[in-house]
């Protein structure tokens, strides 16, 4: 029989399942004891395993991220959350210098299995510091993977996947998902990273999601559908490595590609899938792919200014209908 669980509960069941079946996985980061559990995604975990495996740490995201990789160097297995990928700046170092490369300069002969939970989006009105979605600068490192579940079903099989494979992966979760309930499966399993999913069919226009904004695709295209536009869906789950393959056939199919971000356009990862597309497909494009992403500036403090900043389903459907009808001439 199916059950429904939230995000953050199917969050917490993998690791749980992760930390029974080996004890080389450990949990370390700022309040992972904590009796909230980091939005419910760690609650409980320090009365089951200890305060030897559920590791709270001081602020000193570089200095922590370097034990971290000492412990995956060692054959550990460490899951580093973070509360917000905007800390993780201060990481940058031992993450993108260090981890990234760790299996290149031991000649490809050692491996560092470390697994970095980092929380992005809006939330509440918390502004520029702590909303942000900088996630293009990790996958731009060789030696870093980087995840993006949209449904609980994902967050359980890609955590697992990221803990269980031999080099660094950078899992991201949107706080604004944490709630959301889906079906989950009781039993261990693992997503294939690297794998994008076809999330609906359709025939005239891909349109390729961006970690959150896999949601907002899928309400745009039912109204898309409304006007006459049938959409096929493709949620990435990987952002690094791009399944190319599977967003390449769609279009091949469609002739059409719009790519919806969550971080700023320049150097947006829309952009970079509107190139790979363009370059491996472009006599089978009807017209340049759209690129959606945010506006190179700041969310201010408040959820009114949120509200007005971010792209939904409605704004989706603005933009994709004005760059329809602008290229039918």
């Amino acid at each position: 029989m199916s059950r429904s669980i939230t995000y953050a509960e199917a969050i917490k069941e993998a690791t749980w399942q992760l930390m029974e079946r080996d004890r080389s996985v450990y949990l370390m980061g700022e309040g992972v004891d904590d009796f909230r559990g980091l939005w419910g995604t760690t609650e409980g975990l320090v009365h089951r395993f200890g305060a030897e495996r559920v590791v709270d740490i001081p602020l000193s995201e570089n200095g922590m991220t370097g034990i971290a990789l000492g412990t995956a160097a060692m054959g550990y297995r460490p899951i580093f959350t973070h509360q917000r990928i905007d800390f993780m700046l201060m990481g940058m170092d031992s993450l993108c210098n260090h981890a990234a490369k760790y299996h290149h300069m031991t000649g490809m002969t050692r491996k560092a299995p470390l697994t970095v939970r980092a929380i992005i989006g809006k939330g509440w009105g918390q502004s520029f510091q702590h909303a942000q979605s900088y996630y293009p600068i990790f996958a731009h490192f060789p030696g870093i993977k980087v995840v993006a579940p949209v449904t609980p079903y994902e967050a359980k099989g890609l955590l697992i996947a990221a803990v269980l494979d031999d080099h660094p992966v950078v899992v991201l979760e949107p706080r604004t998902l944490y709630g959301e309930a889906g079906v989950v499966p009781e039993e261990f399993y693992a997503l294939e990273l690297g794998k994008a999913e076809v999330m609906r069919e359709g025939s005239d226009l891909t349109m390729v999601g961006v970690s959150y904004m896999t949601k907002e695709v899928m309400d745009c295209a039912e109204l898309l559908q409304e006007a006459g536009i049938s959409v096929e869906v493709i949620n990435l789950r990987s952002l690094k490595p791009l399944d190319l393959e599977t967003i390449g056939r769609s279009v091949a199919k469609t002739g059409n590609l719009a790519v919806a971000d969550m971080t700023w356009e320049c150097c947006s990862l829309a952009g970079d899938i509107a190139w790979r597309i363009s370059d491996r497909h472009f006599k089978k494009l009807e017209r340049p792919p759209l690129c959606i992403a945010l506006p190179d500036e700041y969310v201010g403090a408040s959820p009114q200014h949120e509200a007005h900043y971010y792209v939904d389903k409605t704004k989706l459907q603005r933009q994709v209908m004005d760059w329809w009808r602008r290229d039918q001439g």
